[in-house]
């Protein structure tokens, strides 16, 4: 994981096309805006998580489960990372 610190109105690139910008700090608080093309999806990891999990239902659903527990498995593994801020 690379760790960057940025102060307010300081952004950081990822790529070429996403740009990454803190646009205040408020006590325990931080506002980012993120400029990114439309087609690349962004979610906060909570709303990801809860997506991931809907798509794995469906897919049970349907009887593919192999495909149900890929996808459980890449949320899983979402869910295990910590955001930053938030103890170990």
């Amino acid at each position: 994981m690379l760790v960057l610190t940025r102060r307010s109105n300081q952004s950081i690139m990822i790529g070429d096309d996403i740009e990454v910008s803190v646009l205040s700090i408020m006590g325990d608080k931080v506002r980012l805006g993120i400029d990114a093309p439309t087609s690349v999806p962004v979610f906060r990891t909570e709303i990801y998580l809860e997506i991931q999990d809907q798509q794995a239902d469906r897919e049970i659903a349907k009887g593919g489960s192999d495909a149900a527990e890929v996808a459980r498995g890449a949320a899983t593994s979402v869910e295990d990372a910590v955001s930053p801020g938030e103890p170990a």
